[in-house]
């Protein structure tokens, strides 16, 4: 049912939410309120219109030039003249500097890992916001990153030996954080501060840490504290003594943990990990995101008989040397990401009675919902420089960016608030973005916090921007392609051109294996040494560990060195991976069984139980975090291999129809699993047969209009 507001038709349970809840920890009026929305829908919605009208042009420029001309090396320069006549490759324009004010510590100053958490779920999002500090021990004891062969396997009981080998990891990692002078910590039997120095006693010796200003505070006594906190590329590590604890008494010198300062910030996302189609799904939404940003989102469940309650952590109070207090944020600084430009929701219709754009909805309601941050004088919150952190996805060019700004400035406007409150993240994960990123973060001076390679999504792009020109090369070989390795240091160069460094993140995409630990210890270490001041990761475990990256690697010293560098070239991102050799029969085939397992695996989890992220085990059994632009990448390889005849529409079914079983069987142990297999009829089935054989046509090759049509169905017709 939906309230008639003005001209608007907003479901009730959205207006119950805005009135009811929202809107009075503002000073803002009901009446205020609807009205600017409106106002705000009626003015911005015709340019969305027109905006997604001109990706509908200029793919049907490329899409003929493509059917019309042969793309080689002979032709690139008449094929980037093309491009540049159109519109898509625009001139870059003098140099500049971002001017972005009121940014918290955690954009300017820290370089760190970051979370990005499905919003919709409250448990997952307090799990991410208090993941700001992670037991060292807990990571190291609980993955792979120490073997879990022989005698160093995980038992049901405390394995000592175990015990033992993360002990003498997270020993070594303090030698990096804060080196002695003589000597290691692994052998130290005691601490103590004297004269405001770190005096460490060792089997035969006295030493002190080589850079007495590592050590920045302590709890407890200075002669026996309970906690040592050091400090090493503004990365906090909190060194925890209990000899009566059961690790502590184990320990010669009583530590009983090692904390570690890990999802320095964290992205709360409305858009790629959940599914949300309707008023009911964006309420929930909407209401975990207020909670967060009054302070007071609480989450009980059962566990192992028990009723467990998450909530927000409080802040970290430590004495310095000289005795003053030192207050370490408790919590990961949460940026919120909002839907992209292309989609609408039910849960508000328009004076026409058509669906608003989704985009404008969340831009003006997590803004609302943040308002209780800006003002709350709680202790529990996000930001301390009175700004809100949204980020936005899927952007194709500078006059998106620009659109978002001008978004972002009518909501400030509504909602009485400062102008450049509302920071934005862009997101480089779209062809049109990347080619052209020195002007898009142009028209954001004031406001941009963070640039970041989506590279999932930037390779569904790659391949829907060029899908007449000519077969793609295999999925499993596009990161060795030209392009993806221009656009990884382009967006660090460029960046740090446009002055980003002390002011905005530059960011790197997700590592995809949440239970391949000790593997992403050896390559994710590639993210910080490539310039990037942040990277993704899929839990709070991974964000401990890979902080330990963080220490090793110092950013700012890197960052320092490429300024003034361009080690890419357009030419590079322009260049399209085609397949340049013939394939296998069965290459074929498991390239497209691979393709089809991934996407019914994560569509039917998305259609059935309305999961956007979640670990989806590969054909492999292998664990891989899922979301919607990998189903982007697979479904878009294959649309592109049917169109240039490397497989047909049949193989394909059949391969679909195979994999639905070997997905069913991977189900089997979900009690409310239904299977795709014998019928083949069921809404997620058929959802990944379109996003398939209709990948052609679909949107910049997005998922999301199908999976909102069939999850509406499923919605309307099963549950």
């Amino acid at each position: 049912m939906y309230k008639i507001v003005g001209n608007l038709q907003v479901e009730d349970s959205l207006y119950e939410l805005i009135n009811k809840e929202i809107l009075p920890t503002t000073l803002i009026s009901k009446d205020d309120f609807w009205e600017n929305f409106e106002a705000i829908i009626n003015e911005l919605t015709p340019e969305n219109i027109s905006l997604l009208k001109k990706r509908e042009l200029l793919q049907s420029l490329i899409d003929s030039w493509h059917m019309n001309n042969k793309y080689d090396e002979n032709s690139f320069e008449e094929y980037k003249k093309f491009l540049k006549e159109i519109g898509y490759l625009v001139e870059e324009k003098e140099d500049f500097k971002v001017e972005t004010q009121n940014v918290d510590e955690e954009i300017k100053l820290q370089a760190g890992p970051q979370l990005v958490v499905p919003v919709k779920n409250a448990r997952f999002a307090l799990n991410a916001a208090n993941a700001r500090w992670g037991s060292l021990y807990d990571a190291l004891y609980g993955t792979d990153v120490i073997s879990t062969e022989g005698e160093l396997a995980i038992t049901k009981e405390y394995n000592e030996k175990r015990g033992k080998a993360v002990v003498t990891y997270a020993k070594e990692h303090l030698d990096t954080v804060a080196p002695l002078k003589e000597g290691n910590h692994k052998d130290a039997i005691s601490y103590k501060i004297v004269d405001e120095k770190l005096e460490v006693t060792l089997q035969n010796t006295t030493t002190t840490l080589d850079d007495n200003s590592k050590l920045v505070a302590y709890e407890g006594e200075k002669e026996n504290p309970r906690a040592l906190v050091f400090k090493n590329n503004n990365l906090h590590v909190i060194v925890e003594f209990d000899k009566e604890s059961f690790i502590g008494k184990l320990d010669v010198a009583g530590i009983k943990d090692i904390v570690v300062e890990a999802a320095v910030s964290t992205i709360m996302d409305c858009e790629d990990s959940i599914a949300a189609v309707d008023a009911q799904d964006k309420v929930e939404v909407y209401r975990n995101w207020f909670g967060l940003m009054k302070g007071d989102l609480e989450e009980s469940f059962e566990k192992g008989g028990k009723t467990l309650t998450r909530k927000l952590n409080s802040d970290k109070k430590y004495k310095t040397l000289d005795d003053k207090e030192l207050i370490l944020h408790g919590r990961s600084l949460l940026f919120i990401r909002n839907v992209g430009h292309l989609m609408t929701n039910p849960a508000i219709l328009d004076k026409d009675g058509n669906e608003v754009f989704e985009g404008i909805m969340d831009s003006m309601i997590t803004t609302l919902a943040a308002i209780p941050d800006l003002t709350n004088k709680n202790e529990k919150k996000n930001s301390r420089t009175k700004s809100i952190y949204i980020v936005k996805p899927k952007m194709h060019g500078p006059q998106e960016v620009a659109f978002a700004v001008k978004l972002f400035e009518s909501v400030e406007k509504a909602l009485n608030l400062p102008e450049n409150t509302i920071k934005i993240g862009i997101m480089d994960e779209e062809r049109r973005t990347t080619v052209n990123l020195k002007e898009c973060i142009r028209q954001a001076t004031k406001r941009v916090v963070f640039i970041n390679t989506g590279f999932l999504d930037r390779t569904g792009d790659e391949i829907h921007t060029s899908m007449f020109c000519g077969a793609m090369t295999p999925k499993t070989k596009m990161k060795s392609e030209a392009w993806i390795k221009a656009y990884e240091t382009w967006n660090v160069d460029i960046g740090l051109e446009c002055g980003l460094q002390g002011f905005s993140q530059i960011g790197k995409g997700m590592w995809a294996m949440p239970d391949e630990m000790a593997k992403m210890m050896l390559e994710k270490i590639s993210h910080p040494k490539s310039g990037a001041n942040t990277a993704w990761v899929p839990s709070p475990t991974a964000a401990t560990l890979h902080s330990i990256h963080y220490h090793k690697v110092d950013v700012l010293s890197i960052q320092n060195e490429l300024k003034g560098k361009r080690r890419a070239s357009v030419d590079e991102l322009l260049t399209i991976p085609l397949l340049k050799e013939d394939l296998s029969k069965e290459i074929i085939k498991n390239e497209v069984d691979n393709n089809c397992q991934s996407i019914l695996g994560y569509v039917v989890r998305w259609i059935d139980s309305g999961i956007g992220c979640s670990k989806v085990p590969d054909i492999n059994n292998v664990a891989l975090m899922e979301d919607r632009a990998t189903l982007r990448i697979s479904s878009q390889h294959l649309a592109n291999w049917i169109e240039h005849g490397i497989c047909t529409i049949e193989e394909v079914l059949e391969s679909l129809k195979q994999m639905a079983k070997v997905v069913d069987k991977q189900n089997k142990k979900d009690a409310s699993y239904i299977n795709m297999a014998p019928n083949y009829d069921g809404y997620a089935f058929k959802a990944a047969c379109d996003l398939i054989f209709k990948g052609k046509e679909q949107p910049a090759g997005y998922t999301e209009p199908l999976l909102h049509k069939y999850r509406r169905e499923y919605k309307k017709n099963v549950i």
